[in-house]
């Protein structure tokens, strides 16, 4: 008698603003599902993907949410890349469907259900570092702040902030546009006149193309200026000219220079497998992904059954040995990960990591139990 497949659903953005992260993060997916296959599937069941293209527009992402847990009946669900798509899934997939879902983008963090993990990096491991080490670094001590008007900005410009106001600096400008604002000749022009010897930013494509454009012409980084932005990777790179994000500056769990031989093991694979202009980078969450499968597969196995409550609670502080990045576990209770730092540059089209920050914790709350929280998850 065949078991039952184990099924997985994958929300990707494979079309739209962000399809070239989305096409990489299917690709992670498939790459890493064939892989478990070939070493016998989960608990004696080959795993079947469920591939569904959120087209980067978040009405989308939930019906293909609602598609995944009503329809295909999925044990798990991955995917979102931004912080209203997470909402836009967390909907049907865990409100309506009890779905245990795994979001693997960095991202602002807060996120504090028990269906729900992150397997993302999140301020405290992002700006938490980067922001007092920059600013002793280059003397940087007032930031201005160009956003996009969704979730993940606001709360990182709040959590910058602090760190600037308590490390001696102040913030000059702070200002937001719609995610597919793409003229930002003002924005550039407030930013010279302030004065700001350091621009953190939250725009994001297709906008954040001609606004590093603009200000690179502007002459922002000739006179001194530091350029900061904590999902920007490979991927990013590819998009712009070398000079427009020369000495950007950011912090992710993952860069394609990483020292330790599995990261580099992992690359070569990847590059082998796919190639095409998607790459496997951090700010892209290929390695939140990554990660976000080998924990839960990890926890089915400890678990030794697909019953959701013995899934979560395995899962709950799951770790894998090896990892894009290196190794990484759940911090029970937080429904985070434990996870190596790099701080990178910007140079010459590639990243240079510049400090290697090590194992940091997440610091988010204390997520409550399903019965804590009043949900009976299915079974």
């Amino acid at each position: 008698m065949t078991l039952a497949s184990v099924k997985v659903g994958m929300i990707a953005e494979e079309t739209g603003a962000l399809s070239f992260m989305g096409r990489a993060n299917a690709n992670v997916a498939r790459m890493v599902v064939d892989e478990i296959n070939a070493n016998g599937g989960l608990l004696g069941r080959k795993i079947e993907l469920y591939l569904e293209d959120g087209a980067t527009t978040d009405a989308v992402a939930e019906a293909k949410a609602a598609k995944l847990v009503l329809q295909d009946k999925v044990d798990v669900i991955f995917g979102g890349i931004y912080s209203s798509t997470r909402q836009a899934i967390k909907g049907p997939a865990v409100v309506k469907g009890m779905t245990l879902y795994i979001y693997p983008e960095q991202y602002e963090g807060q996120e504090c259900d028990p269906l729900i993990f992150c397997t993302g990096p999140v301020p405290a491991q992002q700006l938490d570092p980067l922001i007092p080490w920059l600013m002793h670094k280059t003397g940087a001590k007032t930031f201005y702040l160009p956003s996009a008007d969704y979730v993940w900005p606001h709360v990182m410009n709040e959590r910058v902030r602090q760190l600037v106001t308590a490390n001696g600096g102040r913030i000059v400008g702070e200002e937001y546009h719609p995610l597919d604002h793409m003229e930002y000749d003002e924005t550039v022009a407030r930013i010279m006149s302030s004065g700001a010897d350091a621009v953190f930013n939250t725009i994001v494509p297709p906008g954040v193309v001609p606004f590093f454009a603009q200000l690179h012409n502007a002459g922002f980084q000739d006179r001194g200026g530091q350029l900061i932005c904590t999902y920007f990777d490979e991927n990013l790179l590819g998009l712009l000219p070398a000079p427009h994000v020369e000495g950007l500056y950011g912090c992710l769990d993952f860069y394609q220079n990483v020292s330790d031989p599995f990261s580099k093991t992992l690359l070569g694979a990847y590059d082998k497998r796919y190639h095409g202009k998607e790459q496997f980078t951090g700010g892209s969450a290929c390695s939140g992904l990554y990660r976000g499968i080998k924990l839960w597969a990890a926890a089915v196995n400890e678990a030794g059954s697909l019953r959701q409550e013995d899934v979560i609670a395995a899962l709950d502080h799951a770790g894998i040995a090896e990892g894009p990045g290196g190794p990484a576990e759940m911090v029970p209770g937080q429904h985070h990960v434990r996870m190596n730092m790099y701080i990178a540059q910007a140079k010459s089209g590639r990243f240079e990591i510049v400090e290697s920050l090590g194992a940091i914790a997440p610091d988010e709350a204390m997520v409550p139990s399903v019965a804590e929280s009043g949900r009976r998850p299915m079974a």
